[in-house]
């Protein structure tokens, strides 16, 4: 069983948003896939939808307990079907890298993401897979980051944005049916 888990903060105000592209990009893989997921619906402080890539039973994320205690809902469903760190992956928006760039990683250090940080602590390990999505500009360097990321995408992002979220949703897919390994090998 996998979690697959987008990152985002919830209400109409942040829709659209640079920080809300995890959402996005499970939201996508949602669509692509809803004859094989069930309708989203509240549990364990997020929306959820449930359903099987394959043989595998896959459940899509979106915590709303806004980005920063985003670690709360997924130990609590962590917790609930018993799950590990490394079967979780973590769908996340990235500053530090250009826009429509995408790293898929195993482990390592919250990079400055607070949603990450906030999953990182409740699992206590470091050990939790992530995939970024890189959402920097020129921008990014005139204003403070958290104001950069809470901006709607600029119209140039916008009309490639649909591409970037197809192919992140080809990576989970290459996750779910080949592993991770062969995901960084095949994305990075």
């Amino acid at each position: 069983m996998r979690l697959i888990v987008g990152l985002g903060n919830p209400g109409e105000k942040y829709e659209r948003t640079r920080h809300n592209a995890g959402f996005m990009a499970v939201q996508t893989f949602h669509r692509r896939h809803n004859n094989q997921f069930d309708d989203w619906k509240e549990k364990f402080q997020a929306l959820i939808s449930e359903g099987r890539i394959g043989k595998e039973k896959v459940v899509l994320v979106l915590p709303q307990t806004f980005m920063n205690e985003s670690g709360r809902a997924v130990q609590e469903m962590a917790n609930f079907w018993k799950i590990e760190p490394t079967n979780i992956v973590v769908v996340l928006d990235d500053f530090s890298l250009p826009f429509s760039a995408l790293r898929l990683r195993r482990e390592g250090s919250a990079g400055g993401h607070n949603g990450l940080k906030s999953i990182i602590e409740a699992m206590s390990t470091e050990e939790v897979p992530r995939l970024r999505l890189g959402i920097g500009n020129i921008q990014m360097y005139k204003i403070p980051a958290e104001k950069f990321v809470l901006e709607k995408f600029n119209a140039i992002e916008e009309s490639d944005l649909n591409d970037v979220l197809e192919r992140t949703t080809d990576v989970i897919e290459v996750i779910l049916a080949d592993g991770l390994d062969t995901a960084m090998n095949e994305f990075n």
